[in-house]
């Protein structure tokens, strides 16, 4: 059987009042899927990050279609990250749109700066912990912060709980919460059509990376959350799903969201039992970032957040299945073959 390729896709989606807006990023994913639902209430999936070139595209883009900015009468967020809310707060003052979006999430959006501070705090401590020199994880805690403006506050004006459905005149959504690559991941799922809003929930062209992030009532980094197990489990409730099309927040439609997500579990595996030699073989506990350069050599430096996000994500995998032991000395941790 043959599937249809993104062409296809995008044209079955369109066909169905959905359109994707490719909106540039500074980031190293590219563009990021706005998308343009033409139905009562006129609404946009997502806004792109803050910045004029990204500002300037979207309204081209709306354009195409007939579409100002003022004209939107609702944006839903599928979750916190930059290159998704970043022009949030231009649009609802322009348009004076409805801004739905997850119901924890609203806390985060209206004292962005302050809580972005805080994230950034979390993960440098989440870094020294687990061996992450201490010069690199404040060289890295600047960088993030010199990316903070790409992100920007908002309003939700409609919070949004799992379970709840956004009526529109020709559709309904329904709401999901699938955390994981964030822990504020909200997913929209039209039955009818067998259609998924998925954001960054499932990529078809790469992973969707489990970050380890601050939970968004606040948290401590000796309590750090578990992403990857929050996210193979949304990935299993997703799979169960009978979705045909699955519009995600980068790169192009996913036809077989079943054999995708198959494919994400085996690449877990492997690199879990990747993981699980590397420890074997070194015959004593190590720290995850360690583990991290014998994995990615420099990339572990200049990614070190990313890649230790990795590491530790596959480390829980093995530690819930009993194979591998955490030992903290009340300064770092390091793990072990148990």
């Amino acid at each position: 059987m043959n599937l249809p390729d993104a062409e296809q896709l995008l044209d079955g989606a369109a066909a169905a009042g959905i359109h994707r807006l490719a909106i540039p990023t500074p980031f190293l994913v590219g563009r990021v899927n706005c998308y343009l639902i033409k139905d009562d209430p006129l609404t946009l999936v997502d806004t792109g990050p803050n910045s004029g070139t990204s500002l300037d595209t979207l309204e081209q883009a709306l354009g195409e279609h007939g579409v100002r900015l003022e004209d939107l009468e609702r944006v839903v967020l599928t979750h916190q990250h930059m290159d998704h809310v970043g022009l949030m707060h231009i649009i609802g003052r322009r348009s004076g749109a409805e801004v739905a979006a997850y119901a924890p999430l609203r806390e985060w959006l209206a004292d962005y700066s302050a809580q972005a501070t805080a994230d950034d705090q979390f993960a440098q401590a989440v870094m020294r912990r687990h061996g992450v020199p201490e010069d690199l994880s404040i060289v890295l805690g600047a960088m993030s912060a010199a990316f903070r403006a790409y992100g920007s506050q908002a309003e939700v004006t409609r919070a949004l709980e799992p379970g709840d459905v956004l009526e529109f005149r020709d559709r309904r959504l329904e709401v999901l919460h699938r955390p994981g690559h964030s822990p504020s991941d909200t997913v929209f799922w039209d039955a009818e059509r067998a259609m998924l809003l998925a954001g960054d929930h499932l990529l078809g062209h790469i992973s969707s990376n489990p970050l380890i992030a601050r939970p968004l009532g606040g948290g401590s980094p000796d309590d750090r959350p578990r992403p990857l197990l929050d996210y193979i489990a949304s990935m299993q409730a997703t799979r169960a799903m009978p979705i045909g099309l699955t519009l995600p927040g980068h790169g192009d439609p996913v036809g077989d969201h079943a054999g995708l997500i198959d494919e994400r579990m085996r690449m877990t595996e492997r690199r879990a039992a990747k993981i699980l030699k590397l420890l074997q073989d070194a015959g004593e506990p190590l720290g995850a970032h360690q583990l991290a350069v014998q994995m990615w050599g420099n990339v572990a430096v200049s990614q070190a957040f990313l890649t230790l996000s990795e590491v530790l994500g596959h480390l829980d995998v093995l530690s819930t299945r009993g194979a591998v032991v955490e030992e903290y000395d009340g300064e770092r941790s390091r793990f072990r073959v148990a």
